[in-house]
């Protein structure tokens, strides 16, 4: 049509457009484009191969709308051997999405809300195992605890391994700390770090978690049950939460962190600066949010333990060594979300890394290695014994040790070597152990013993100093004249 205008000539503008003449001029006699020519089709290409069905099809439909298409094609192949294809499924899709939008039952409405500042903040837990990071070279599952204000999607996020109330609460007080103030009220899941309950039936708060909301001035709220999408904030947000990191990653280079609290110390720095687009509105919303006065609550449950004569403490149906020597005693325990702590009056006797489930146990060697090397009959049926090989070059040297058969002497051996290690350094007797290993040579406590312990060092002899004594009266004298 440009070069129909130019010159007036519809061959050559037809051969310029490489179309047919005829073509070209029925363009031009209709003045549209080709894709303005095309109309509704009303007519079928071919036959509806689910003609003769589709009466059975519709009162399926009528009696269970929410029945899928393919669900009807299966069962339509099983009674009709041999008459439908696998490729005519989406035929049976179509009919299927359309007959709903002329007849099916009404559908949820979803309706957007308008969030006011400062009104808002949702919480959800979300996994990371997939961004595939290591902690000293130790694959580490975890989640991300992740805060965000629904107005300006300042968030904020902290490293948790596991749904729990405490991992919550650290959360929640790690936010509003950053950022001195609490929104008026905050939304969670129906997860049981918030809420219990019968299944089914309508859940209600924890009463340490509204003791924690209370503590802020902030009121509690949840989503629906199975409503994902009254948290799409959140919920959206780990999504995003997830891809950055994954990017950040990428650029880091290494996926390896030294320690957990390394791990959660390079998530802040990249949160802060996600952070700083956020600042307009987030600068919105603090103008209109309480300023946090109260002090931080501690992050730990606090528990009350008996010490047992096998030294051992019980917390969350997982046993824990401590001392020997605070046997018999009661024992403060500080649970937080990844470790414990045992107290002793206002001492610290024990923290360690805290246990997952049930029926698990942590036991130290050094805590009952003193009684055991007294009674090594004990060793052999002892129920923690696996914690007694602290490393696999220890259950190695064991095995060298008693290749010849199970006895008590044979366990005494390795018990000695065990008890050097908690005397000396268990680094130094795992390389003395990896050695004689090494070599074949026989493995015996003297024989590590020989490898731990260094040899006395030679001291040298020194010849007593003598002053002289006229050197200090020419000095006095000196200074008498002087």
């Amino acid at each position: 049509m440009n070069e129909f205008t130019k010159h007036g000539h519809v061959g050559r503008a037809a051969m310029l457009a490489n179309m047919d003449r005829k073509t070209a001029r029925k363009y031009l006699g209709e003045g549209k484009l080709p894709s303005e020519m095309k109309g509704e089709r009303d007519y079928r290409t071919r036959v509806d191969p689910f003609e003769e069905v589709w009466p059975w099809v519709e009162q399926q439909l009528r009696r269970e709308p929410e029945l899928q298409a393919k669900t009807l094609f299966e069962e339509l192949t099983e009674q009709h051997a041999g008459r439908f294809e696998e490729g005519q499924l989406r035929t049976l899709q179509r009919r299927v999405r359309d007959w709903r939008a002329a007849h099916g039952p009404e559908r949820e409405v979803f309706f957007p809300q308008q969030h006011r500042p400062g009104e808002l903040s949702q919480m959800d837990f979300t996994h990371a195992s997939e961004l595939c990071v290591t902690i000293a070279g130790e694959a580490f599952a975890h989640l991300l605890c992740n805060f965000v204000l629904v107005l300006s999607n300042w968030q904020w996020v902290t490293v948790c391994l596991s749904e729990s109330y405490l991992a919550l609460k650290r959360g929640f007080q790690e936010a509003v700390m950053r950022l001195g103030h609490a929104p008026a009220r905050n939304q969670t899941d129906n997860s049981t770090s918030a809420t219990s309950g019968q299944p089914g039936k309508r859940r209600q708060f924890n009463q340490a978690y509204l003791d924690l909301m209370g503590h802020y001035g902030v009121q509690c709220c949840t989503t629906g049950i199975g409503k994902k999408e009254q948290n799409g904030d959140v919920e959206a947000g780990n999504g995003a939460l997830k891809r950055r990191l994954e990017q950040a990653l990428m650029l880091r280079a290494s996926r390896d962190f030294a320690s957990v609290e390394s791990y959660e110390k390079w998530i802040f720095e990249q949160v802060e600066k996600w952070n700083h687009a956020r600042r307009n509105g987030l600068a919105e919303e603090i103008a209109v949010m309480r300023k946090v006065t109260v002090p931080r609550l501690p992050d730990y449950e606090e528990h009350r333990a008996n010490v047992s004569p096998q030294s051992t403490i019980r917390i969350g149906h997982n046993a824990y060594s401590v001392p020997s020597r605070l046997i018999g005693h009661a024992v403060r325990v500080r649970l937080f979300e990844r470790t414990l702590e045992v107290w002793c009056g206002e001492r610290l006797e024990l923290s360690a890394e805290r246990l997952r489930g049930r029926y698990g146990h942590r036991i130290d060697y050094r805590h009952v290695i003193w009684s055991l090397v007294k009674k090594p009959g004990a060793f052999a049926r002892y129920r923690y014994r696996s914690d007694l090989f602290p490393t696999l070059v220890f259950r190695r040297a064991y095995d060298r040790i008693t290749e010849d058969g199970q006895s008590t002497k044979r366990d005494l051996e390795y018990l000695r070597i065990l008890f050097l290690a908690a005397t000396t350094m268990q680094c130094e007797v795992q390389e003395a152990l990896e050695l004689l290993l090494e070599h074949d040579e026989r493995i015996t406590a003297e024989a590590v013993k020989a490898l731990v312990t260094p040899s006395a060092p030679s001291l040298p002899t020194l010849r007593p100093y003598e002053p002289e004594l006229a050197s200090y009266n020419a000095l006095l004298t000196q200074g008498g004249a002087s």
